[in-house]
């Protein structure tokens, strides 16, 4: 019998955080790599949600606070969820964790059984189905196409829904593709939704802020009221706030659900940090014009991205309407040989040939369960996204 539990040996380690160590290790050595691995904002937290912090210490808020989250920044929540996603919520509703992921954890944790089914769209975020499988439930996976946008379709929803499903777990705008859903888009999904009462929804709506080109986000509770009793609204302020390593997720949902997932924070880390909540406070009830600001560069880099991939030799790469990755196909690089004189046989070959040949860290399409991909996040600096660009279109340039 191994020492190590069952459960934990169902699981992998995270392979955007793998592939960002590994990016970090080979710059220690003294290599030029140009880290595009990682899903964060190169922006500094704003000013005044950094002053909130200080101010917070400075007042001796610095104990511990409820298991999932002080009064104020669950009444700002309630206040979001009102004025930005016509959403009514009582703080009693609200579940604040350590980032948006132990929130998904928490509600997939507190509900999966043995052998329960959760739905998740490919390419998916590369958590999902491991946090799935811990539970002990069986991620099953439905692969959306480059020809769709890749945006699941209300028949393979409907495909895929057995007496098992307990979860449908839903990302828009998606990490890795960047495909965001419409308000029609998103209709035949939950029409879809409306006809199977035992599935739950969990949507992740992390991204909601970064959209572009007049994109409207939209949740499905939002467009569909009659899923608001059985959907988790999942948030955070990782992204459009600028604020990853502050590690404030929330969530809003059913009592039931609610009372559930905070029972098992009780016994896992309890509060988040009392500092960053108040931040949060800050954030969400703070001014919010830097958002757009910071929104219109990222479309800049976006649209750089986007058209420096395409005269890539064997690459094709879809605009993304939301986030900040792009998740190019890499079909035209298949069989072909690298500098090294290895073969690519897959996409995993693909980003190890690029990182080795050319410095350039990008994560490989099978880590998000669809091939042949691989996902770059244009959320750095311009000029650097112009020499990675640069090297990609060397490197397959120089592929025979």
């Amino acid at each position: 019998m191994g020492f190590i539990s069952d459960s934990l040996n169902r699981i992998q380690p995270s392979a955007t955080i793998a592939i960002s160590n590994k990016a970090m290790a080979l710059k220690a050595e003294g290599r030029d790599i140009i880290g595009l691995s990682a899903g964060e904002p190169d922006f500094d937290t704003p000013e005044n949600i950094k002053e909130a912090a200080i101010s917070a210490i400075r007042k001796g808020y610095t104990k511990y606070t409820n298991v999932d989250g002080i009064p104020e920044l669950k009444k700002a929540i309630v206040a979001k969820y009102k004025r930005e996603n016509n959403l009514d919520y009582k703080v009693s509703q609200v579940s604040v964790g350590t980032g948006g992921k132990q929130i998904l954890f928490n509600a997939l944790l507190a509900t999966v059984n043995p052998g329960d089914e959760v739905i998740i769209p490919a390419p998916y975020w590369v958590s999902y189905p491991d946090i799935v499988m811990l539970a002990g439930g069986k991620p099953v996976f439905v692969e959306t196409t480059i020809e769709h946008g890749f945006k699941l379709q209300a028949e393979q929803l409907e495909r895929a829904i057995t007496p098992k499903t307990k979860w449908f777990i839903f990302n828009s705008p998606s990490n890795p593709s960047g495909a965001a859903y419409s308000r029609e888009e998103l209709k035949k999904v939950t029409d879809v939704l409306m006809k199977h009462p035992h599935v739950w929804v969990l949507t992740d709506d992390m991204y909601e802020h970064l959209v572009y080109d007049d994109f409207v986000f939209a949740t499905p509770a939002e467009v569909e009221p009659g899923l608001y009793e059985r959907t988790l609204t999942m948030n955070g302020v990782s992204k459009a706030y600028c604020m990853t390593g502050w590690r404030i997720g929330y969530g809003a949902g059913p009592e039931v659900l609610i009372k559930a997932m905070s029972k098992l924070q009780s016994q896992s880390t309890s509060n988040p940090s009392s500092i960053a909540q108040w931040a949060a406070v800050e954030a969400l009830n703070g001014p919010q014009a830097f958002i757009p600001a910071n929104n219109k560069v990222f479309k800049e880099r976006r649209d750089l991205v986007v058209s420096m991939l395409n005269q890539a030799k064997g690459l094709s790469c879809p605009t993304p309407e939301g986030a900040f990755y792009v998740y190019p196909s890499c079909k035209g690089a298949i069989g072909r040989t690298a500098p090294s004189g290895n073969v690519i046989k897959n996409d995993e070959d693909f980003v190890t040939e690029l990182l080795a040949a050319e410095g350039v860290a990008a994560v490989h399409g099978a880590a998000f369960g669809t091939s042949p991909f691989f996902r770059i996040s244009y959320a750095t600096a311009t000029d650097v996204l112009e020499d990675a660009c640069r090297r990609v279109q060397r490197f397959c340039g120089n592929l025979r």
